[in-house]
């Protein structure tokens, strides 16, 4: 399997393992098809600043982005997520692939503190294919700050 995600993490010596797994529709498919808990299937999700100004947050899949913890780490009033367009143009990925490797642009990346100590599988920019990895090798690769910027996902 080639594409910008798995040469990202080749040219940064970081092991890695992939896991494919075809299609899924949901979060906690996700984490069944993996063979991994919910909480080790991170989401990455594109945040946007300002006008070509975005950014990664990485949340464990059983957490949500805290708004307010996110806007007073970065000293911002506003934030939003932009739409799927916007966000495959920032990144060079579709929604549901969308890993900071491998992306068109080094945004920074923002990565909640429970993520840290553990094995976690992020997408490998294709759909149905993701890659296991050791969390701090990973976030120190990508020279994430380690915050704690979630709660806990609201009961449905």
């Amino acid at each position: 399997m080639s594409s910008p995600a798995i040469a990202a993490l080749d040219a940064a010596a970081l092991p890695y393992r992939v896991i494919r797994h075809g299609p899924v529709r949901s979060l906690a498919e996700a984490a069944r098809a993996r063979g991994v808990a919910v909480p080790d299937v991170v989401k990455t999700i594109v945040v946007r600043r300002g006008e070509d100004d975005h950014l990664f947050v990485l949340t464990p899949g059983d957490r949500v982005i805290s708004w307010p913890k996110l806007r007073a780490l970065l000293g911002v009033s506003r934030l939003s997520m932009p739409d799927a367009e916007t966000a495959r143009t920032a990144t060079g990925y579709e929604r549901g692939t969308i890993t900071p490797f491998g992306s068109t642009t080094a945004w920074p990346v923002i990565a909640d503190e429970r993520l840290r100590g553990r094995e976690i599988t992020l997408g490998a920019g294709q759909h149905g294919v993701a890659v296991a990895v050791d969390a701090d090798t990973a976030l120190a690769t990508l020279g994430a700050t380690v915050a704690d910027v979630t709660d806990p996902e609201p009961a449905r």
